[in-house]
């Protein structure tokens, strides 16, 4: 009983390494958003720190509608870095958390 148990924490250890490995590795991919004219693009990693925002002169003359085009874009490349983020850690997690009757969090 204890061997399975020691054998159970080790491997929630060896997980839980392999999950802050992977959140260390999501600030290295980076994802590309635009708008539907492509007239904003705006680069943000998984982790979702923004990396950079490219801007079209046009939008540059009408400061509402600059407004309107960053909370679009931005909100849409936050929602997919949050996916990618979510899936990658879930992903890890599923994969070393030990077989335990009933508890099937990952479903």
């Amino acid at each position: 009983m204890f061997g399975d148990m020691m054998g159970m924490m080790g491997k929630l250890k060896e997980t839980q390494k392999k999950v802050e490995e992977t959140k260390a590795r999501m600030d290295n991919v980076l994802l590309d958003e635009n708008s539907s004219d492509n007239k904003l693009k705006v680069t943000i990693t998984a982790n979702r720190t923004l990396k950079s925002i490219s801007i079209d002169d046009e939008l540059l003359q009408d400061k509402e509608m600059l407004e309107d085009y960053l909370i679009l874009t931005l909100n849409k490349a936050i929602e997919r870095a949050s996916t990618v983020n979510e899936t990658e850690i879930a992903a890890v997690a599923k994969e070393g958390m030990p077989d335990i009757p009933g508890m099937d969090l990952f479903k």
